[in-house]
């Protein structure tokens, strides 16, 4: 066992310490809705996806922990979470308001990026901060300036957030959990075994619930028990790519830099039509090709999205747009032209005017990283 810890000891010597913090807003759009009226403070509050179908057909995004205690979460259709929260006369549901959430996070990007070496942005609601120079590699002092940095974002924007750090993004990503909401959770490189081996197999970030399942038929339950199985086995079992990453994260070993990267809330392409039409069979073929120029950029730069929606430009120059949400992110094709495509037709029912321009975009762009990999072999 001691030599084990050594062993993983002197990988991440040969390596340097950095210092990296994943920093994580808790309930994110809930909390702008808070915000926004702080007299949902004390309620349970819930932000919803309604879908077209009117009524309460749609899903949640995001609930308070409030809400969360009467076990509404992320992804319940809203119906669950109306009849969970029964009992609570003061339960709110309300549509989700991307730009106002988009707003927010911005102020609060800006203030993190100003305090890092190194600022890399996840998505509206995550961003890794390298601040190695900035503490000079001392996690005692990294401990006090991410203090600042969360007193400074509750000051000035009334958001809370919870802060993870440690040598690398794996473990901050993990320690930013750890503690919710509102916590700071510090993993110096001496304490990494320590922190990591009691904790279920599930923490890994990209271990879902299929690789757990199929850990569990092995008997292994935490990271420690997941240490017995060496890397041929790792490999053997889930192939190279997914066996190497699981081996080195249960180690804690993640050399993944933290890179420069601003956020990104949209992509889209828009084209004039060879002639203005509101004939779906003609438009549809535009659709379709609009999707595919929209996806080789996605796929180019290695991103998913989970907001899609078409764009007209009608002949009197006024427009149009409509949207949907998915319910998971995604970075599949048919996915995005079946939706586009359904778009269309919902449009098209009272559509009196003809169309001069058309587009096609995808918004709530997120990362695939190293580590959805994983999730993507299931």
């Amino acid at each position: 066992m001691n030599t084990q810890h050594s062993n993983n000891e002197e990988f991440r010597n040969i390596l340097g310490t950095r210092v990296v913090f994943h920093i994580d807003f808790d309930y994110f759009y809930a909390q702008c809705e808070e915000i926004r009226s702080p007299e949902l403070r004390s309620k349970p509050v819930c932000v919803c996806v309604f879908s077209n179908r009117g009524g309460d057909s749609g899903a949640i995004a995001t609930a308070n922990y409030t809400a969360r205690k009467y076990g509404v979460k992320s992804g319940i259709p809203i119906t669950f979470a109306k009849k969970r929260l029964e009992e609570r006369k003061d339960a709110v549901f309300l549509p989700v308001d991307f730009d106002y959430y988009i707003e927010i996070s911005e102020k609060a990007m800006k203030m993190m990026k100003s305090n890092a070496d190194v600022f890399e942005y996840v998505g509206k609601d995550e961003a890794y901060l390298d601040v190695t120079k900035r503490v000079d590699g001392d996690f005692e002092r990294a401990s006090h300036f991410a203090q600042q940095i969360k007193n400074s974002i509750r000051d000035e924007i009334k958001l809370g957030c919870s802060i993870g750090i440690s040598p690398n993004k794996l473990i901050s990503k993990i320690a930013s959990n750890f503690k919710k909401p509102d916590g700071l959770t510090i993993i110096p490189p001496d304490k990494i075994d320590e922190f990591l081996e009691p904790l279920k197999i599930r923490t890994i970030p990209g271990i879902g619930k299929k690789t757990e399942e199929r850990f569990l038929e092995m008997n292994l339950e935490t990271i420690l028990d997941l240490k017995k199985l060496d890397v041929f086995t790792l490999n053997k079992e889930f192939g190279r790519k997914s066996g190497t990453y699981i081996y080195n994260a249960v180690r804690g070993i993640d050399n993944e830099p933290v890179k420069e990267r601003e956020a990104r809330t949209q992509y889209s392409k828009i084209v004039t039509l060879k002639k203005d039409s509101k004939d779906y069979q003609f438009l549809s073929e535009n659709i379709i090709k609009l999707c595919k120029e929209v996806h080789d950029i996605i796929i180019k730069n290695n991103k998913m999205f989970k907001s899609i929606g078409i764009h007209f430009v009608q002949s009197d120059l006024s427009s149009k747009s409509k949207s949907r949400m998915l319910r998971n992110p995604t970075s599949n094709l048919e996915e995005l032209q079946k939706n586009a495509d359904q778009l269309l037709k919902e449009a098209l029912e009272n559509q009196t005017i003809t169309i001069r321009r058309l587009g096609v975009k995808v918004a709530e762009i997120s990362e695939v990283q190293g580590q959805s990999d994983i999730t993507n072999y299931f």
